[in-house]
């Protein structure tokens, strides 16, 4: 066991089932992204048979609760927990009963390791305030940054969460220390043509070849203009364009995104991505544009949160659980904006199912295995012990921080 790491606490039978129906209850009772009213109503009375306060409809849809002792430096424990607009296909006996949304990226599991780690937390002698934020609208819409305006970072020295990921077992948590994930731009390019009859081709501009050539050339901003130790990916997601099979398209545009791993790589992707599609007025005689939305900036894991997180999860999996994630992920996670005020590490949670059934997050057959769920509260729980008892090794708080505990929703 690692230095200054207590005894993790123990997650027995009857915490583990009700942790799981938390789960599949949430899981048959998906949200959209700023529409999750009733996940908010069945957290906070999860929250009201634990006993403890809490504050609901935060930034919206969201809760914050909090333990411990008043005043002080304290530590905040954030899951997420909206759905994603996918039609299921897992045949669960749980499965989603709305169609067209689905839990298809582990949410309902991560409300459920949070509620466990309320409940073990609930029976501990904290030696300083606990927050527990149960965030509305990560996928895409960055409810962190609301949480963040509302208040849920006031008096944390440190926060942690952890993210299921089927490319580890149940047993392994994944713990790294810097970057974990990607910048997640988006763009939208408009090509304006002269649409026209196909069997007269000369009399246009064909605004989808210029569209077609587009998602070939650009491409070449990964293959070519990039260095490739730094990990890059443009997907071109969607494209419209046209009326008719005997009609030349007048328009088309493309949707997509951009991936990247580093400023500079990042920085040339966008430059790159600019100048090839002005360079299609010239090519083609097409008016074309293009429209970068910023996504969320990189997970990067603070090194003293990293290093009380490795040791907790020794503490809950063994010396042998303790994995490291191989590279970073080019998936993107609002939980940076959290990073950006106050140290801290999102750990990945292993928790793939049986072979042949592990379908990627996002897939409308994903599932995990709900083995998971016990170390993850383990984890969380023992995570915030033991950064309270180390808050020597982390920053000092911001100047003015406020550690007022929220008052219970009525």
């Amino acid at each position: 066991m690692a230095p200054h790491t207590p005894a993790a606490p123990i997650v027995d039978d009857r915490l583990a089932a009700w942790m799981r129906e938390i789960r599949r209850t949430l899981h048959r009772n998906p949200e959209l992204s700023g529409q999750e009213h009733r996940t908010c109503r069945y957290i906070a009375s999860k929250l009201e048979e634990l006993g403890i306060p809490f504050q609901a409809q935060v930034a919206g849809t969201g809760i914050l609760a909090r333990l411990g002792p008043v005043g002080g430096g304290g530590v905040a424990l954030r899951a997420d927990i909206d759905a994603l607009p996918i039609e299921e296909q897992t045949g669960l006996p749980f499965a989603s009963e709305h169609p067209g949304v689905m839990h298809a990226c582990g949410h309902d599991g991560h409300v459920a390791m949070l509620l466990g780690a309320a409940a073990l937390l609930a029976r501990s002698d904290l030696p300083g305030p606990v927050t527990f934020i149960f965030q509305p609208a990560e996928e895409g819409e960055g409810g962190a940054q609301a949480m963040i305006g509302a208040g849920a970072l006031a008096g944390a020295r440190a926060i942690y969460a952890g993210h299921i990921d089927r490319h580890f077992r149940v047993g392994e948590i994944a713990v790294n220390s810097g970057l974990i994930t990607a910048y997640t731009d988006e763009f939208l390019i408009e090509v304006r043509g002269r649409g026209g009859h196909a069997a007269k081709p000369h009399e246009t501009v064909d605004s989808l070849l210029v569209a077609s050539l587009l998602v070939m050339s650009i491409q070449t901003l990964v293959s070519r203009e990039t260095d490739p130790v730094n990990p890059t990916v443009i997907t071109v997601g969607r494209i419209q364009g046209g009326t008719a099979p005997n009609v030349i398209a007048e328009s088309a545009h493309l949707e997509g995104t951009i991936r990247t791993t580093h400023p500079e790589a990042r920085r040339k992707v966008i430059a790159g991505l600019e100048r090839m599609v002005k360079a299609m007025e010239e090519l083609y005689g097409a008016r074309t544009s293009v429209r970068i939305a910023e996504g969320y900036p990189p997970v990067v894991n603070h090194p003293a949160a990293a290093r009380i997180a490795r040791d907790a999860a020794a503490a809950v999996v063994g010396p042998d659980g303790v994995v490291r994630q191989p590279y970073p992920s080019l998936g993107g996670e609002d939980f940076s904006y959290y990073l950006a005020q106050t140290p801290g590490c999102m750990v990945r949670f292993g928790a793939a199912p049986e072979e042949g059934k592990s379908f990627p997050a996002h897939s409308p057959r994903f599932d995990f295995d709900e083995g998971v769920l016990p170390l993850g509260a383990a984890f969380l729980a023992q995570t915030a012990i033991a950064s309270l008892r180390r808050l020597d090794e982390l920053p000092p708080s911001p100047a003015g921080a406020d550690s007022g505990p929220p008052e219970r929703a009525t």
